[in-house]
């Protein structure tokens, strides 16, 4: 049981059922996915079902009223193989109809899907960091995947198939009321109990299907977890525990989807019921009718045909209705997230960055993640255009804060964040954060070739470029020793390469980016000796003429900075050149001190 409730920490809150009535607007928002191709493909779609209806409608008039009233029952055989080719041609016309129907249905479906899914990834990579703190990457794919192609019924048939419904409906009561209007009535007077059932359902369908979403979510954010995470499951041997954690949260998912299937499945029996009473009654009271000679046989087998025909799409109408609210529950959560504006926006009267000279400054800044603590108290600090600094400190004392406020990955609650003299939510955000570029620790490796993933930060560049970034950061040697050099091919996160060869590539890919400022976080922490030597010769091209923000924890590396600033619990402590605080004797002095004594104590 503990096992349980600290393994739940892992997982994520932010999903839940949204409390909303049916909202028609929203589905008309939806839909107004469909308006690029109103003009073109819906026509025809339209039209084509139309004809598709017309068809149906008129076919049992032929068979029932005009074969048995004017051709079988007069004996008149001409008139009947005349009437049979009539309703074989119309047949044949409702087959054409239908496959273009179905053709330029399926088309604008997809295009839809397409457009939908493109506008929401497009929209999630504007958001701000944090927006993804708050949110598992499952929980956003199961947005991007699954909430949109749970649409794809209600766009490819869903529409199309109400339209033909409500005028095949409407078309039948209005001939049943012409043919009999008392024989209509008794017929179809279960209809208002049936509405006030599917009523009743609505809701409860509606969250059921809310809950499916929410099952998915949390399903395939475990998912992605484990598989991120297996080397350390793995590692503590708790394969067997996340086994279970999987199954029960498998079986949630299970239990959601038969719920959610059982209360769709309720509809269809109401209405095979109400068909089965509807054919009762015409067969009683139609026989009397024909006895006393009120309706003819024909009209009674019209009748028949129609009311068969009647039920049909009352059935596929609540099919449809499911449709629409599987849709209003993906559609929910799809617009939660379009809706959601980022936390650093940029103005609409951002100015261009202009020539960069790397100044930055931070006046009275306070910074804070949540209420609950704050990361960064009063920060007043300068970094001159070409210096390189180093921030210092432990765990938590801000320094990670203070350059994600330099890229404005966030924004400061309190204070300013300026370069070279123009606040940083004056500015373009591309233009900014194109001149700052990041070497991290834990260094994110795409799927692709190794000449991509150096070339990512300016895609415009040439082989020739990307082989001397390549060169001058060290890592030249150790491409052209794979196979296919730099075509090799690397997966997701790059571990078919060390972690010393993946840090040299996102050297050599800031390098490229040529970026004005550049923050390495922890850059050398996870490179061995003589790796961090290549690097350190690299880095001479790479920091000259830019201003260099550098975290690191083996203070051996920052000794050459122009500026030390230690950090604690978000303050300022001291700052200075490397001699400076070490004859200042104060924290920094007290943490080389540590440091070196930790080294000789492993020696």
């Amino acid at each position: 049981m503990e096992q349980t409730t600290k393994r739940s920490r892992f997982h994520y809150t932010t999903e839940q059922i949204i409390e909303k009535p049916f909202n028609w607007k929203q589905m008309v928002r939806l839909f107004s996915y469909m308006k690029p191709y109103a003009r073109t493909l819906l026509p025809k779609t339209i039209i084509a079902m139309l004809i598709v209806t017309a068809v149906r409608i008129t076919v049992p008039i032929f068979i029932g009223v005009l074969a048995i009233d004017y051709a079988i029952v007069p004996g008149d055989l001409n008139l009947l193989y005349m009437f049979a080719a009539m309703v074989l041609a119309m047949y044949l016309l409702s087959w054409i109809a239908n496959v273009f129907r179905i053709r330029w249905m399926n088309e604008i479906g997809q295009h839809m899907i397409f457009d939908i899914r493109t506008a929401l990834f497009n929209h999630i990579q504007r958001l701000s960091h944090r927006f993804f703190d708050q949110r598992s990457g499952g929980s956003i794919l199961v947005r991007v995947i699954n909430d949109v192609n749970s649409m794809q019924d209600l766009f490819t048939n869903g529409v199309v198939n109400l339209l033909m419904d409500i005028v095949m409906l409407l078309g039948i009561v209005v001939i049943l009321f012409t043919l009999s209007p008392e024989l209509a009535i008794l017929v179809l007077f279960v209809l208002p109990i049936m509405f006030f059932i599917s009523t009743k359902l609505r809701r409860k369908i509606r969250r059921s299907w809310q809950s499916v979403r929410i099952r998915q979510s949390k399903m395939n954010s475990h998912l992605n977890e484990s598989i991120q995470g297996i080397r350390v499951t793995q590692a503590y041997a708790q394969e067997e525990e996340n086994r279970k954690f999987f199954h029960d949260v498998n079986t949630d998912n299970y239990e959601s989807w038969k719920h959610a299937t059982r209360m769709n499945a309720i509809f269809r029996p109401f209405v095979e019921m109400a068909s089965a009473i509807g054919a009762v009654v015409l067969i009683w009271y139609g026989a009397n009718l024909i006895e006393s000679q009120a309706i003819s046989i024909g009209i009674f087998v019209s009748f028949a045909f129609y009311l068969g025909m009647f039920w049909e799409p009352i059935s596929r109408l609540g099919q449809v209705y499911n449709q629409l609210l599987v849709g209003m529950a993906s559609s929910e959560r799809i617009f939660e997230f379009l809706d959601e504006k980022p936390s650093v926006p940029e103005k609409a009267d951002a100015k261009p960055l202009g020539e960069v000279k790397g100044e930055m400054r931070f006046e009275g800044v306070e910074f804070a993640y949540d209420e609950s603590r704050k990361a960064l108290q009063d920060i007043n600090l300068t970094f001159e255009g070409g210096e390189t600094i180093a921030l210092v400190g432990h765990t938590g004392s801000g320094k990670s804060t203070i350059v994600n406020l330099m890229s404005r990955f966030y924004d400061p609650t309190k204070g300013r964040v300026l370069l070279d003299g123009r606040d940083l939510r004056d500015l373009r955000l591309n233009e900014l954060r194109s001149n700052v570029s990041y070497v991290l620790q834990d260094t994110f490796i795409f799927a692709g070739t190794i000449m991509d993933n150096i070339r990512f930060g300016r895609p415009d560049a040439t082989d020739e470029e990307v082989m001397d970034a390549a060169r001058a950061i060290g890592a030249h040697e150790f491409i052209e020793k794979l196979e296919k050099g730099y075509d090799t091919e690397v997966e997701e996160k790059g571990n078919v390469l060390s972690v010393g060869e993946r840090q040299l590539l996102s050297f050599a890919r800031a390098l490229l980016a040529n970026p004005r400022i550049l923050i390495l976080d922890e850059a050398t922490a996870s490179i061995d000796t003589e790796t961090e030597l290549k690097i350190q010769q690299g880095l001479k091209k790479l920091l000259a003429g830019r201003t260099a923000v550098m975290i690191a924890h083996r203070l051996s590396t920052i000794r050459d900075a122009d500026k030390i600033i230690v950090l604690e619990h978000g303050h300022v402590l001291e700052e200075g050149t490397h001699d400076q605080l070490m004859t200042a004797e104060g924290a920094y002095y007290e943490l080389v001190k540590s440091q070196y004594a930790a080294i000789m104590e492993n020696e």
